[in-house]
């Protein structure tokens, strides 16, 4: 019996997909092993040969012995369908078998959820309360943390959905602390029982506090935007004129805003709320004389960009590295070698990005530099390498 060609195409499809599941489930087993285990993708190719002739001995697509049945087109669109499916199949076990975590046990597991008994009945998931343990550190290359922050952060408490795994309960305090206290960074370890270690470096904006060289202070009563804080750089319309000046104060007249005393440690929110009130400014005293004659008309915030020293540390953490001065000490292996004798990054795993010597500095050090009790190593590496090569310094 003969059929139109619409319908050996569907009978196609459906021998193609029935025939197609056992070798694609061989070609994404193939994939994910090989790239799990070995870290090697296996040839998609050869992959697809094996499953047409999986597909063959199934008995679906025998008939490719028979040359008069291989002429059909059901034969022909089941073969591709095949091929298709089990070259997708492979590509996404590939794909899994690189991003898929190794070496995940049973107790790792356990060690990244929550006791339950800190866990509170509330909803369907419950809910869990994180507090601050020890005293709030802080993080090395920034300046220290304020008193007063420090025990706002220390006497805080936030509350998360119980159900999230630690790792998440880290990022999301994280996330918390950096906006409800602007902080430039946050290192945060949380443990089983619901309780966090913290370290923290203070805001961006509190580390200008006084008045530049040259430079004068300016109060000017006008409309504060909201978000306004210290260090941030405003611009005074006055008629066609322009003043540009540093935000050395800013507070609204119904309370709440940056802190009025630039000397003043950080509080926990070091930002305006919006409204008339008054901003003092940082300006050259040609400037401060005309915004003390004339009133200005507008307000603007310009954009305060980066600061390329903290995004250095912040990429270096994300990284997995930290850098530390390491003084070496006479007597140590190091005294009198050279950095190229030494093999600080192939025995260490630790690079030397700058030597001082006597408040002389060599930034990124040639091999040939010969070292001495007393020189200080500024070196970028994992905590574990840091530890091994501090140790053998020292």
């Amino acid at each position: 019996m003969s059929y139109s060609l619409p319908v050996q195409v569907l009978f196609g499809l459906y021998l193609g997909a029935l025939t197609g599941v056992v070798p694609a489930l061989v070609a994404w087993t193939l994939g994910f092993v090989f790239r799990y285990v070995t870290g090697v993708s296996v040839p998609g190719f050869g992959v697809v040969v094996l499953c047409v002739a999986i597909a063959g001995v199934q008995g679906g697509l025998l008939g490719l012995l028979d040359p008069a049945i291989g002429q059909s087109p059901i034969i022909v669109v089941a073969l591709v369908v095949v091929m298709l499916s089990s070259q997708y199949a492979h590509a996404k076990g590939d794909s899994m078998g690189s991003t898929f975590p190794r070496r995940i046990g049973f107790r790792q597991l356990r060690e990244n959820r929550l006791s339950s008994d800190v866990i509170e009945r509330v909803g369907r998931f419950g809910q869990v309360r994180v507090r601050a343990t020890g005293d709030v550190g802080d993080i090395e290359g920034y300046p220290p943390l304020p008193d007063d922050l420090r025990a706002a952060i220390a006497e805080d408490e936030w509350t998360f959905p119980g159900d999230l795994p630690i790792p998440e309960l880290e990022s999301r305090l994280a996330d918390r602390l950096r906006t409800d206290y602007d902080l430039a960074d946050v290192a945060v370890e949380i443990d089983a029982r619901a309780t966090a270690t913290v370290n923290a470096a203070p805001p961006e904006g509190s580390l200008s506090r006084r008045v530049p060289p040259g430079k004068r202070a300016v109060s000017v009563d006008t409309l504060v935007p909201t978000g306004l804080s210290r260090s941030d750089t405003v611009v005074f319309s006055l008629g066609d004129e322009e003043i540009g000046g540093t935000v050395l104060s800013a507070k609204t007249n119904g309370g709440g805003g940056a802190n009025e005393d630039t000397d003043a440690p950080s509080a926990p929110t070091p930002t305006t709320n919006g409204g008339d009130g008054r901003v003092t400014v940082a300006v050259s005293n040609g400037e401060a004389r005309r915004l003390l004659d004339d009133t200005p008309t507008k307000l603007r915030v310009e954009s305060r960009g980066t600061r390329y020293e903290f995004e250095l540390i912040r990429l270096l953490r994300r990284a997995g590295k930290r850098w530390e001065r390491v003084s070496i000490r006479a007597g140590s292996e190091f005294d009198g070698l050279t950095l190229g004798a030494a093999s600080v990054r192939a025995t260490y795993g630790v690079a030397v990005l700058a030597l001082e010597r006597d408040g002389d500095w060599t930034v990124a050090p040639p091999g040939t530099t010969a070292l001495e009790a007393g020189d200080d190593l500024y070196v970028v590496g994992d905590d574990e390498s840091i530890r091994r090569f501090s140790a053998v310094v020292a």
